[in-house]
């Protein structure tokens, strides 16, 4: 199936914010801001007042309609009451408009479903593809072309990166972004989807299917908004990268929820579940868990398989990961009579201590140093009967240095993926990031997180390999 072209959407040249004001805390005050902050594309300010705005020490002249602008304009942005969007649109349509984000509110999720059909007719008479209504907008990260009327100072943006987030709930994907800012996790494109009147959640994942700054799709829905289409797309796009989906309504009262909501048909959960199995979408159920699964898959390759080792410097630590590994259906590794070997020579020439176990999970105690470390992960990595290697790191014991981190980097020329975990405060969270940036290694809080992100690796690469692409 083609992928709609709305390159337009993320990459617009001219943008009109129709609704602009120069009044602080009005929508239309908020989204120029958004838009002037990073943007070095042309954003025109147009309001039926006439006048000036002035954001972010730039003054806009504020003209009366968009046909006013002597330009060309790829992106309408609208925030005016939802009675005149319909008109907005058709003086959209003769500027030649491409693309509009309706961030007006009140139409079908308010019960005024003809409003929205018809602002559909006329969108589809000009050839306007359509963002909404009723939602936060668009964020491409990478560019700074930003419409989301949230301020930088109440709702943080992430760092550009390869995870692309679509919500079906502004506020949800609002709190999504300032907590991924938070979090340091890096973002390619977030897209609030709102009602879905015209480009809906198939159509995006179609988008950012073949978009090269896009390494994972992750998204919040309630709903879909045609099953086959869904269906149809997903398993074609999860063939090239991973899609993860939070979907709420998974219980009767939920699914009640989101009808009142957006407007979508929640649909029973055990239907939706089937249908992730069926297409390669991993399900998540907590906006922890999606960003757990969606920071693996972004930073490492998918495993190859599902045997598991562990390289810690404390055993309970070991136990704990041990357990969470197989309750969700992974395998700890056994490793080979040579890897076994390997471990009793590094013994014997006392590299490694004696009283350490290399039983995975190979524990090296807690007065490891990086070099120990190193040989535990070598020796790990190298056996053929481990297809993931998790490692676990206090950082509290005094004798794990800084050269952690070098080591971590040099893992990377055995090709399989690998997960950190490092529990506790400030100093596991300063090495934490050092590791992520420099060794390109995706660390984690919690075992229970760390789980999360092996299981991640191994369902997409089983994926992968029932469909002859790993």
């Amino acid at each position: 199936m083609e992928a709609p072209k709305l390159d337009f959407l993320f990459y617009p040249r001219s943008v009109a914010v129709i609704g602009a004001s120069n009044v602080p805390g009005k929508i239309g005050n908020s989204i120029m801001r958004s838009i002037t902050l990073k943007f070095d594309g042309k954003v025109y300010a147009v309001n039926v007042k006439g006048g000036e705005v002035e954001v972010n020490g730039k003054k806009f002249p504020v003209y009366r309609s968009i046909k006013e602008i002597p330009d060309e304009i790829d992106v309408a942005v609208i925030a005016v009451p939802a009675k005149f969007v319909p008109d907005v649109i058709d003086e959209c349509g003769e500027k030649g408009v491409k693309g509009a984000v309706v961030i007006s509110a009140g139409f079908k999720e308010a019960g005024r479903v003809e409003l929205e059909e018809e602002l559909v007719r006329r969108a589809r008479k000009w050839g306007i593809r359509l963002v909404g209504p009723n939602c936060l907008g668009v964020t491409n990260l990478e560019n700074g072309f930003d419409c989301n009327f949230n301020p930088p100072e109440r709702q943080a943006r992430p760092p550009a990166g390869k995870i692309a987030f679509m919500s079906q709930s502004g506020a949800f994907g609002a709190a999504i972004l300032d907590w991924a800012a938070n979090h340091e996790i890096g973002m390619s494109k977030f897209i609030s989807l709102g009602n879905m009147a015209d480009l809906d959640e198939s159509d995006f994942i179609a988008y950012l299917g073949q978009d090269e700054k896009t390494g994972v799709i992750t998204g919040y829905i309630e709903g879909v908004k045609d099953g086959r289409k869904f269906f149809n797309i997903a398993k074609e796009v999860t063939l090239k990268k991973p899609i993860i989906i939070l979907k709420a309504g998974r219980t009767e009262a939920g699914a009640k929820a989101a009808a009142s909501h957006t407007g979508s048909l929640a649909g029973s959960f055990k239907i939706y579940e089937a249908a992730f199995e069926q297409t390669g979408v991993l399900s998540a159920k907590s906006m922890r868990q999606l960003f757990n699964y969606a920071k693996a898959l972004a930073m490492q390759k998918p495993a190859k398989g599902n045997r598991v080792a562990i390289v810690t410097n404390g055993g309970g630590a070991g136990v704990m990961m041990s357990d969470g590994l197989l309750e969700r259906g992974m395998k700890l590794a056994e490793l080979s009579e040579e890897t076994n070997r390997k471990f009793k020579g590094a013994i014997e020439r006392r590299e490694l201590p004696e009283h350490m176990s290399y039983k995975n999970p190979i524990d090296i105690i807690g007065d490891a140093p990086s070099s120990r470390y190193e040989i535990a992960m070598r020796y790990a990595l190298e056996d053929p009967n481990v297809d993931v290697l998790v490692v676990i790191a206090l950082f509290q014991s005094p004798a794990l240095d800084e050269g952690i981190v070098e080591a971590m980097g040099r893992m990377r020329e055995y090709g399989k993926p690998i997960v950190f975990v490092a529990p506790g405060g400030d100093y596991p969270h300063r090495m934490a990031r050092r590791i992520e940036k420099e060794a390109g290694v995706p660390v984690y809080e919690t075992v229970e997180d760390g789980v999360d992100a092996v299981y991640a690796l191994v369902k997409y690469g089983e994926w992968l390999r029932e469909n002859g692409k790993l």
